[in-house]
């Protein structure tokens, strides 16, 4: 009984909502057309909207910024130096977070002056500050980006630009994630050939005074850890990550 009343309920709320919503009697769900012939919705879809978006923010930060390449350098690093959980990932997170946003202020700041303040103002409707807020984004990404990684998801989604510039959204993505991995693996290459000198030459001294039982990894780590702090690696690191960004 409780079900066939459940369906009744449901199928009345389906029937009389949409009615409902097109003679205006719930007004928190509305569309309305601009004078340059754009739409604008109620303030409770564009809040309904960005709630649904905030579901993405991870993946918006992790693919989108600096945060990718940070993240590959730092376990790179730490398995060059034969570390296994020091520093915790939480920590090298934490260390790529604060470091995306160090690096992605500019874009941040210009994205707040162009976008945000004059939406919150009432210069701008949400889907032109939306379009605004893109154009520093996009910048950043094509700054960023291989041409040949760019070429290469072009063809594969079969569309014709004339510029860089041109290139939609859902092609530039791709392009720049891969060029991030691209980059962050070169980095992580020159890391750890100064901590492979070490452990063959470690691995070779053990080898010829007949120590074969030790472990050369257990021998090296502390050299490794030595070195890298007396050359300021934690500084130099985080400058070259910072750099490649052209910051």
């Amino acid at each position: 009984m409780k079900s066939k009343l459940f369906i009744c309920l449901s199928l009345l709320l389906g029937v009389v909502a949409p009615s409902v919503a097109q003679e205006g009697i719930l007004p928190a769900i509305t569309m309305t057309t601009n004078p340059d012939g754009g739409q604008e919705y109620s303030v409770t879809l564009q809040v309904l909207a960005l709630m649904t978006a905030l579901s993405f923010l991870p993946a918006l930060v992790i693919m989108m910024t600096s945060f990718t390449r940070i993240v590959v350098v730092m376990s790179i690093l730490r398995q060059a130096m034969g570390l296994q959980q020091s520093p915790s990932n939480q920590v090298i997170i934490g260390i790529a977070l604060f470091l995306t946003f160090f690096i992605m202020s500019p874009v941040i700041d210009e994205v707040n002056t162009q976008a945000v303040q004059p939406y919150l103002s009432e210069d701008l409707t949400s889907m032109q500050a939306f379009e605004k807020a893109k154009e520093p984004l996009k910048e950043f990404m094509l700054a960023q980006t291989r041409l040949t990684d760019l070429e290469t998801f072009v063809k594969i989604a079969k569309v014709e630009v004339g510029s860089p510039e041109e290139v939609p959204f859902n092609v530039l993505i791709p392009a720049f994630i891969t060029s991030e991995l691209k980059t962050a693996f070169q980095i992580g290459f020159m890391l750890f050939i100064p901590f492979l000198v070490i452990d063959l030459v470690v691995a070779s001294i053990l080898m010829a005074m007949g120590m074969m039982m030790l472990s050369p990894m257990i021998v090296s780590l502390p050299f490794k850890l030595m070195l890298f702090v007396l050359v300021d690696g934690w500084s130099l690191v985080m400058g070259t990550l910072a750099n490649s960004f052209g910051v």
